[in-house]
């Protein structure tokens, strides 16, 4: 098994760095305030598109449909749902 080893100084080791932080996003980034079907399930953690219909249908989450087949989900109202439902503990 066969290493190469790369050397950098270290000014050109926190550009590259920099440069992956960019193309990353940076670590400052905001989240999207919107976000699509699949991304809404993931912060829920549910797995049935008809749950997610349930919630938008009930009012549970707010949504936007800004073309016909395009329904987006409002990512605040998703955290405060589950916020809403968050349990202390002891």
């Amino acid at each position: 098994m066969k290493l190469d080893v790369i050397c950098l100084e270290e000014d050109a080791f926190f550009a590259l760095i920099d440069q992956v932080k960019d193309y990353l996003g940076g670590e400052n980034s905001t989240p999207k305030k919107w976000v699509d079907q699949d991304e809404a399930m993931q912060l829920l953690n549910i797995k049935s598109p008809t749950t997610l219909q349930e919630y938008r249908n009930n009012g549970v989450i707010r949504y936007t449909q800004p073309r016909k087949r395009v329904i987006l989900y409002d990512r605040d109202s998703i955290n405060d749902f589950l916020e809403k439902h968050a349990k202390n503990t002891i």
